[in-house]
């Protein structure tokens, strides 16, 4: 368990923002795979919506129609220190994060309570770098982003990669993410603002260089790339400037046995020249449209958050993430892959990372830390059990 006031806290995980697409899915998930004895609470500033949320769990598990309903707003700085101050372990659905964030991981750092979200904004993890980290190392708290698609399946997926690599030599991975999903309102919502706070996002970047400490004798890089066709893959490989890499190699700074010397590089893989091309014209075509505050408006009003699929289109949804590593002499093809992407399997990522950092024995961490470096095999284990496929596919 958390090393705060273990227990004298009555519950070991709320869920913030349990009403919204995916933070409903989130509590689906709870209610199905929490273990017995787990004291979980969902929380939200509209009880009415909580209480509707509860009938529907209840409806597949009785055992919900006691499940604790807690009061929370972002806007409300006292609300979300209580419930920090409540709970082992608090995870987040409530987003933009640049937004809507903050206040919620200053609570947690504060209280020493470990912290999870499904954030893919660079901004607003660098800020809360700079503003919390030193706090969360003070109090023990684990501040976790990144739960979710962004950036579990790349972040532990390099993790796993490793482990098949020879220890102490120079490691060189690259990604390769495909996925026939389709987004919700919130993940919409989420990008355009990033894209539309660029400047502001470099500058955050820059600042938390000058203040993360430096490697010594050690270099974990993660350079963009260059479009290219892949041979591994059979398809073209292009850039992806997320979150993701960024998240890898954090880890890799933290983690020895990445190696004296390690480099990742993110891609999309895209099978035909033409929908490739495509997707780069309308991604530009998106990122200009970002820029202006009425159309990045007028975009957001078209898809407003709280949307996404419906079920029967999340069970058509797929991703796989290839990766290609060498070291010493060696090379590995390993491979993650699940079913919907952003929602069923996003989920079940928040769900298991809240759980582990309740319930698990882990490193001894804190601060603004990764998936890999707070959970590592315990993290992964859970996945796995819970059916998302980590396998090597070959190695020579």
């Amino acid at each position: 368990m958390n090393r705060q006031n273990g227990a004298q806290r009555p519950y070991d995980v709320v869920l913030f923002g349990a009403t919204g697409f995916v933070g409903a899915l989130t509590a689906g998930h709870l209610a199905a795979h929490a273990p017995a004895g787990c004291r979980w609470a969902v929380a939200g500033r509209d009880r009415a919506k909580l209480e509707r949320l509860r009938e529907r769990l209840t409806a597949v598990d009785p055992r919900c129609a006691g499940l604790p309903l807690l009061h929370g707003d972002a806007d409300d700085a006292h609300s979300l220190r209580e419930l920090a101050e409540s709970t082992h372990v608090v995870a987040t659905t409530v987003g933009p994060y640049v937004w809507y964030g903050e206040q919620l991981v200053a609570a947690c750092a504060e209280a020493g309570t470990d912290y999870a979200d499904l954030t893919g904004e660079a901004e607003f993890v660098d800020r809360m770098y700079l503003r919390h980290d030193a706090r969360a190392r003070e109090t023990g708290a684990r501040i976790v982003h990144a739960c979710g698609f962004d950036s579990v399946p790349h972040d532990l997926g390099v993790y796993f990669t490793v482990r098949q690599l020879p220890r102490d030599v120079p490691l060189t991975i690259d990604g390769f993410v495909r996925s026939n999903a389709v987004f919700s309102g919130g993940t919409f919502a989420s990008a355009l603002t990033a894209m539309g706070r660029g400047p502001r996002m470099l500058r955050a970047a820059r600042e938390r260089g000058l203040h993360e400490p430096r490697l010594v004798a050690r270099r974990a890089r993660a350079p963009l790339g260059t479009p290219h066709f892949s041979p591994e893959t059979g398809a073209w490989a292009l850039p992806l400037p997320t979150l993701d890499p960024q998240v890898v190699r954090r880890s890799a700074r933290l983690l020895a046995h990445y190696g004296p010397d390690f480099r990742y590089r993110h891609f999309a893989s895209v099978k035909h020249l033409p929908v490739a091309l495509g997707g780069t014209a309308a991604l530009a075509a998106l990122l200009g449209a970002a820029q202006i505050p009425a159309a990045r408006s007028w975009l957001m009003d078209r898809y407003a958050p709280g949307r996404g699929p419906d079920a029967e289109r999340r069970r058509r949804s797929w991703f796989t993430v290839r990766f290609v590593g060498e070291g010493g002499g060696h090379r590995v093809f390993t491979e993650v892959s699940g079913g919907d992407p952003g929602y069923d399997e996003t989920a079940k990522m928040l769900a298991q990372s809240a759980l582990c950092l309740a319930l698990d024995e882990l490193p001894s961490t804190s601060g603004q830390v990764t998936t890999a470096v707070a959970m590592g095999d315990a993290l992964l284990g859970r996945l796995r059990a819970a059916g998302l496929r980590f396998r090597v596919a070959a190695a020579r």
